[in-house]
């Protein structure tokens, strides 16, 4: 029994290992101690940046956000002590966007304007 306990510690924990990880390799950290990341989303218009931009401005510790349309890539910065890159994927998810591997929440997806949708035709 205590060799089950223990070995599921040690897959907790490298499972959180490599989460962290991953949210941080393209995190770069700035001088005054916010955090710069970049992740690629399913946007395809000025609206859309409209959308995930302004959706960002209300989250917690979002210093500020800028997604390029044509390259679809969001560059965030946020205050680490407030949020964290995990955090700000779920809310591009919320937006109705995919944010890297994060997929975009059903129920906001459905919501967008057609021409914001992945599959209509530009």
């Amino acid at each position: 029994m205590k060799t089950i306990n223990l070995n599921i510690l040690l897959l907790s924990l490298s499972i959180k290992a490599a989460t962290a990880q991953t949210a941080v390799k393209d995190s770069i950290v700035n001088s005054d101690g916010t955090v710069t990341i970049q992740l690629k989303t399913s946007s395809v218009c000025e609206m859309c940046k409209e959308t995930i931009e302004k959706a960002l401005a209300y989250e917690k510790g979002i210093k500020s956000s800028d997604l390029v349309v044509d390259s679809k890539v969001l560059t965030v910065v946020y205050d680490p002590r407030k949020t964290n890159s995990i955090k700000v994927k779920v809310a591009v998810s919320k937006s109705g966007y995919d944010a890297d591997e994060w997929p975009a929440d059903p129920k906001a997806y459905e919501r967008l304007h057609s021409c914001c949708k992945k599959d209509s035709a530009h």
